[in-house]
């Protein structure tokens, strides 16, 4: 886009200056497997993680204001207002998994909340929790406790950035049960307007910032199925690749199969064909 300024580059997302006020969030085909960028692509990707994100910034904007302000016609660029973003990541989590069951087999803790004894890997916790994260600029983002987050954000901000995450994971994780979808965890990222208001930004709840898994197999006590990096992890992990960059060239079955359960999460979540969001992007605002 070269009548815009670039501004930064993500693993997924290019940044772009409109104004002073405006950014344009350009969501590439890109795909990232263990902190790596892979040279091959998934078709339309982009467009599924940029769609999703306007439908649900549409149906959760009662809760907290967001960041979008348009999708344009390619359907991977979203017009966004400039933000302070938080220096946390503000990860919930309705199921004992990934991370979180590893520290819970250790400790019996995940990010200082003490949990039940005796859970199951991928069990529904009694309550959702928020279990905040530093932001990484590489590798993985690093836990850390409610104290420790607030004492990066303040006390009387964080209680506020807590409260808006629970409750946007609850709305969010009922409505995806009642399509089939269950919402294991997510991340949001929040921030701050130039009145000081608090903001949703980045993406929401796309098979990049949560674990999606398939309501009809869904059993506790082992992995599950899931609607997202599944086919290109195990593919990675049985090519011998030591998980550093360059990272391995994925053959088309599995570039197929990841498209395919991007595309069916975006479909089952918003209840619109694919096809519909390509020819006219504005179908996800409602």
């Amino acid at each position: 886009m070269p009548e815009l300024q670039h501004v930064a580059s993500g693993k997924i997302r290019e940044i772009y200056s409109i104004d002073e006020e405006k950014l344009l969030l350009v969501a590439s085909d890109r795909i990232s497997t263990f902190d790596v960028v892979l040279p091959t692509e998934i078709p339309d990707k982009g467009r599924v993680l940029t769609g999703l994100s306007g439908y649900w910034f549409t149906l959760l904007g009662p809760i907290v204001p967001n960041h979008m302000l348009a999708i344009r016609e390619d359907g991977r660029s979203m017009e966004c207002r400039r933000l302070e973003m938080l220096p946390i990541e503000c990860v919930v989590r309705g199921y004992i998994t990934g991370s979180g069951w590893k520290d819970y087999k250790t400790t019996g803790k995940v990010c200082g909340h003490r949990l039940p004894e005796g859970l199951q890997e991928s069990q529904q916790l009694p309550e959702p929790i928020f279990t905040p994260a530093t932001k990484a600029t590489s590798g993985h983002d690093e836990n850390i406790t409610r104290d420790q987050a607030a004492e990066l954000v303040g006390h009387d901000l964080f209680r506020r950035v807590e409260e808006v995450s629970l409750l946007l994971y609850r709305t969010a994780a009922e409505h995806a049960l009642a399509a089939g979808i269950i919402i294991a965890d997510t991340k949001f990222e929040l921030g701050l307007d130039s009145a000081g208001n608090l903001v949703l930004g980045d993406e929401a709840l796309t098979p990049d910032s949560s674990r999606f898994w398939p309501g009809d197999t869904y059993e506790p006590g082992r992995g599950q199925d899931s609607f997202d990096k599944q086919y290109v992890r195990d593919y990675c992990e049985t090519t011998g690749w030591d998980k550093t960059d360059p990272g391995p060239e994925l053959p088309d079955d599995v570039v197929h199969a990841t498209r395919a359960k991007y595309v069916e999460a975006f479909e089952r979540l918003t209840t619109i064909p694919f096809p519909a969001y390509l020819e006219d992007p504005s179908v996800v605002l409602g």
